[in-house]
């Protein structure tokens, strides 16, 4: 399939990411990898038939990511503030039309009319991967981060679920599940509530040589990955080929994924679906550019360096002591 990547290439081409491997505690920078290369994907959605494929192979490779809590959820304190998000039983697992911290990608549908003629585009959604994200920037904990490849993270080990980064990523796609993390072995009651989760793009996959699963399964090679420049020049060429619209280009400075689609952005907003879990498809200006923020991300930065250097001490502690089950390591 002419849109994929094979192992081989990616070798041939020393692209091999070494990612976030030292990283954890280190906010607010990218982690040092064995490479440079910023991996950005592209989307034609005029293929896209929503078969669910992606959706499927997304959840399967990444099912040992998912948390596992234990027994009852803590109850949080002030009751009135902060509430309890459980997705943990098996019904709510297996909801995939939305994002859930079970389901980090799924299928976004718009119909309407556009030029006179009706439409219907499938749009897979999942984290943007934003070229300077606000959530690897603002995390207090350190617990978001972006490596060097571009692919943007949340560390279960060390995130307390504050939801800080769900807060200022402007599609609000990190989604919470309460129950698991380091705030139950600090203050279960006050601390964070649990664990953020969201799609880490198969970091594991790109290390290993292989594609992201929702990329190497697709029949219909909705998707495309590589180097930025290139995609984005592709997606150029994509767009002018089908007098279409672009993106995720400059939209919150400019992402890492990349939608090409025959009907504009702002009417496919119109049409689909928003809420929790159904992020928007609005043009979005660069949150980081924002004074306030740059201040704040630097403010930020030193104390969440101790305070992630710190977690993940802890973290390690509990991992040597007989960690609880269901604690994720990388």
């Amino acid at each position: 399939m002419p849109n994929k990547l094979s192992r081989r290439s990616f070798i041939k081409a020393g692209l091999l990411t070494a990612g976030a491997a030292a990283v954890a505690g280190v906010p607010h920078a990218r982690a040092a990898g064995a490479a440079d290369v910023e991996w950005c994907t592209l989307l034609d959605l005029q293929k896209c038939v929503a078969c669910g494929s992606c959706v499927e192979a997304c959840r399967e490779v990444n099912e040992e990511k998912f948390p596992q809590p234990e027994g009852p959820m803590p109850d949080m304190l002030p009751r009135n503030k902060v509430k309890i998000a459980d997705w943990s039983s098996p019904e709510k697992q297996a909801v995939d039309d939305r994002l859930t911290p079970y389901n980090w990608l799924f299928i976004q549908q718009a119909f309407g009319e556009y030029n006179g003629e009706e439409f219907e585009i499938n749009i897979p959604r999942r984290c943007m991967h934003c070229s300077n994200a606000p959530c690897s920037n603002l995390c207090p904990f350190g617990a978001a981060f972006t490596q060097s490849d571009g692919i943007v993270r949340i560390h279960p080990d060390v995130c307390m679920g504050g939801a800080k980064c769900k807060a200022v990523c402007p599609w609000n796609i990190p989604e919470r599940q309460s129950g698991v993390g380091l705030h139950l072995d600090l203050l279960p009651q006050y601390a964070g509530n649990g664990v953020m989760y969201k799609c880490d793009r198969c970091y594991n996959r790109l290390q290993a040589g292989e594609l992201p699963a929702c990329i190497a399964v697709c029949p219909e090679d909705v998707q495309e990955i590589g180097p930025r420049q290139e995609i984005v020049a592709k997606a150029h060429a994509l767009a002018e080929e089908m007098d279409g619209y672009i993106y995720g280009e400059t939209e919150n400075g400019g992402t890492n994924t990349i939608y090409v689609s025959p009907v504009p952005f702002d009417v496919l907003n119109k049409t689909i679906d928003r809420g929790p879990g159904l992020p928007h498809l609005a043009a979005v200006a660069d949150s980081m550019a924002s004074a306030n923020n740059m201040a704040l991300a630097l403010a930020i930065a030193p104390v969440a360096g101790v305070a992630g250097a710190l977690a993940r001490f802890i973290s390690l502690g509990n991992s040597k002591g007989g960690a609880k089950e269901g604690r994720h390591e990388d």
